[in-house]
């Protein structure tokens, strides 16, 4: 009896399933997307600035500066001085800087697209300048088999195609 006790006994636990809940999913996908023409543009104001040590503006002048501009879109100029040491023979430094700015461009000038590229930008200090916009042939495709064709545009355009196969077991 002491022999059959384990055999009875493993007949005695609950009976062994197998359980297989599987998921599948195929997703097929493209997505096309076409950035536009943008320019950004900051115009520059017209500086000046000096420093030193013995030195002075000669027959009395004014140290140099800005000189207010002859229409109301042009951009400052710089006023000349002529300058002189102050002490002969003892040490002096000086330093001078101007940065002519940018003229004020009118309204609805500066920047044309032209079927989504930017032609021209404005002729100011600082421009950024992203062309693009082109839609061209830019095209893309899946057909009932699940094959996927994408065609590259114009500047400024992007094609992705994605195929993702999920398998889940629980």
């Amino acid at each position: 009896m002491k022999k059959f006790l384990p055999i009875v006994m493993l007949l005695m636990t609950a009976p062994l399933t197998a359980r297989a809940d599987l998921v599948h999913k195929l997703t097929t996908s493209t997505q096309l997307s076409v950035d536009g023409a943008a320019t950004v543009a900051t115009r520059l104001g017209s500086t000046y600035s000096s420093s030193g040590t013995n030195v002075k503006v000669a027959d009395s002048a004014d140290f140099g500066g800005l000189t207010a501009p002859a229409s109301v879109t042009a951009a400052a100029t710089m006023k000349q001085t002529d300058y002189e040491l102050n002490t002969a023979g003892s040490a002096y430094s000086f330093s001078e800087s101007f940065t002519y700015g940018d003229a004020v461009a009118p309204i609805g000038t500066g920047v044309d697209v032209t079927a989504g590229v930017v032609a021209d930008m404005p002729a100011f200090g600082n421009v950024t300048t992203q062309s693009g916009g082109v839609a061209g042939t830019l095209a893309g495709t899946i057909t009932s088999a699940g094959v996927m064709t994408v065609t590259a545009g114009g500047a400024g355009t992007d094609a992705t195609a994605q195929f993702v196969s999920e398998l889940t077991v629980n």
